[in-house]
């Protein structure tokens, strides 16, 4: 489970501080998939980064299974797979070596490794691309093995930036299904996207970002209720207001 409380970041510029998450504060449960929503510039990534430690907040608190995520950074680590929004695969190896390297780094022995390289590679469908060099992969295998590196030491909680971004219409659908399967496990996943398909097909819960602020969260059927609307894309432009919603 994930905790988010008061996130708070700004960034020096040359016409000064930019607030880009302000007092930000949701919950991603186990068992569920819950998605973070808003338009480009919202905070979504600011906040994800914040989440998995690339970025200290000024304000505010991550718990990761009750874990203070600033009390002690490495073992909420631990409990994290993270997909990035710059997901590069190192491309002189294989995808097989790129898990491998990243297990490695988690501590763990080669038998726990191969054995969660074939269940990864098995539950993505990338077994006929496993012992093949990265370079010159599709942007759905590399994803895919970005995916199996970052899940390899068996995290309870993922989080996933903008996981279908440029990939065809099959490697979605396989990825969807994998998201579904995580969650079937009693994993803590929190996706972040701008498909609204995607989100509708797959939340539980939506967490909607603008400004860097959260705007609304709840239920699909919640958010649908609270801004009268049928669509679940007419609900989330309401609520981040109708100028922002044209960009998102």
């Amino acid at each position: 489970m994930l905790l988010v409380t008061n996130l708070h970041k700004t960034f020096k510029t040359r016409t000064g501080p930019v607030t880009a998450v302000d007092a930000v504060s949701f919950e991603a449960r186990d068992g569920q998939i819950t998605g973070l929503l808003g338009p480009n510039g919202a905070g979504k990534t600011t906040t994800l980064r914040m989440l998995y430690t690339l970025m200290s907040p000024e304000n505010g608190s991550v718990k990761v299974d009750e874990l203070d995520v600033a009390v002690d950074p490495t073992a909420a680590r631990r409990r994290l797979g993270v997909l990035p929004d710059a997901r590069g695969v190192y491309k002189r190896l294989t995808a097989r070596e790129n898990i491998a390297y990243f297990g490695r780094l988690h501590g763990l022995d080669e038998a726990t490794i191969a054995r969660r390289t074939t269940e990864l590679a098995k539950a993505l469908g990338m077994e006929d691309v496993l012992d093949r060099q990265t370079e010159g992969f599709s942007q759905g295998q590399r994803t895919k093995t970005a995916i199996a590196r970052a899940l390899v030491h068996d995290p309870r909680n993922v989080l996933l930036d903008e996981p279908t971004n440029g990939l065809d219409v099959m490697t979605t659908r396989g990825l969807r299904e994998f998201l579904k399967h995580l969650r079937s496990e009693g994993r803590c996943v929190l996706l972040s996207s701008h498909i609204m398909q995607e989100v509708a097909a797959l939340c539980d819960r939506i967490v909607i970002i603008a400004r860097g602020r959260v705007v609304a969260q709840g239920t699909p059927d919640e958010l649908r209720a609270q801004y009268a609307e049928a669509s679940l894309e007419d609900a989330f432009v309401k609520a981040i207001g109708s100028d922002e919603g044209m960009t998102a």
